[in-house]
């Protein structure tokens, strides 16, 4: 047996020790497992509150926030054990259409338009709750669709690049905007809409989240920090800060990331548009040109 046979049975016996065992590729799958059983749960709850007390909503919107958490740490596992899939992806994507498009619709429908008392207006309630089931829909439709670009593509890139890299989303995620719905929901303790004219706001939001899960706009994808390892102690105690505001002020802690993120899609897209226009400006005005 001569030296290089023996140098590649070495390295073939090395990549073998390196690999990890099939023990560990269940465990992203785990946490998948829990974002789907967080989605399944919130559905029943928001079907409870539509029959029984109003404060099903807000378990159901909390249901939908750990379903969020689940959803992150897969992906962490996934990448920090080296056992990234196909079936976990594919898996991971099935489990995001039912918990963030299924469940925030549903539950979305329910307690905004479904919940309005009646009215003196019979046919304006019935045609609040009729704009409400469409909208929740195009919610859904739009967050499948993301899922479904997301999949296919291999290195998108928005229309407001800004810099290049893995730093962006294309679009906001659709945990993201299932997060804005839960988020609301539950900063109102559950209380479901009983206003017409602010059912009419829930209108608005929704197909904007719906309209931003599909667009080319960029999105922080936050990948450089759980990637990244320059300065891991900084990041640990960044996440225990907030982590403890979330615990302690949950109501306004969530409401104010989920729409602190969504506003951050619009501004950087109005950011790119003005210093876009501003560079055509200086081009045309220039001398000689």
């Amino acid at each position: 047996m001569d030296e290089s046979t023996l140098d590649e049975m070495e390295m073939s016996a090395e990549s073998r020790r390196q690999q990890p065992g099939r023990g560990m590729y269940v465990l992203p799958s785990l946490f998948t497992a829990g974002n789907m059983a967080a989605g399944y749960y919130a559905i029943t709850q928001s079907v409870q509150g539509s029959l029984a007390d109003t404060s099903y909503f807000d378990r159901a919107a909390l249901a939908i926030g750990i379903a969020v958490l689940f959803d992150g740490l897969d992906g962490i596992v996934a990448r920090a054990t080296n056992t990234t899939s196909a079936f976990g992806k594919e898996l991971d994507s099935l489990a995001d259409v039912i918990t963030f498009g299924v469940a925030p619709s549903l539950l979305a429908y329910i307690w905004g338009f479904r919940m309005i008392p009646a009215l003196s207006n019979a046919a304006l309630r019935g045609q609040i709750m009729h704009l409400g089931v469409f909208v929740c829909f195009i919610f859904l439709i739009c967050g499948a669709s993301r899922l479904a670009r997301f999949n296919i593509s291999t290195n998108p890139q928005p229309r407001n690049p800004g810099r290049p890299g893995k730093k962006y989303f294309v679009g906001m995620p659709i945990p993201a905007g299932a997060g804005v719905i839960a988020s609301v929901i539950h900063f109102q303790q559950g209380s479901p809409i009983d206003n017409p004219w602010i059912a009419g706001v829930w209108i608005c939001l929704i197909g904007f989240t719906s309209f931003l899960m599909v667009s080319n706009w960029r999105f922080w994808s936050a990948k450089e920090m759980t990637s990244g390892k320059r300065h891991p102690f900084q990041l640990v105690a960044v996440i225990a800060v907030f982590g403890a505001l979330i615990a302690l002020y949950h109501r306004y802690m969530l409401i104010i990331l989920a729409m602190v993120y969504l506003v951050s899609g619009v501004l950087a897209r109005l950011a790119y548009s003005w210093s876009r226009s501003r560079r055509r400006h200086v081009t045309e005005t220039q001398p000689g040109q």
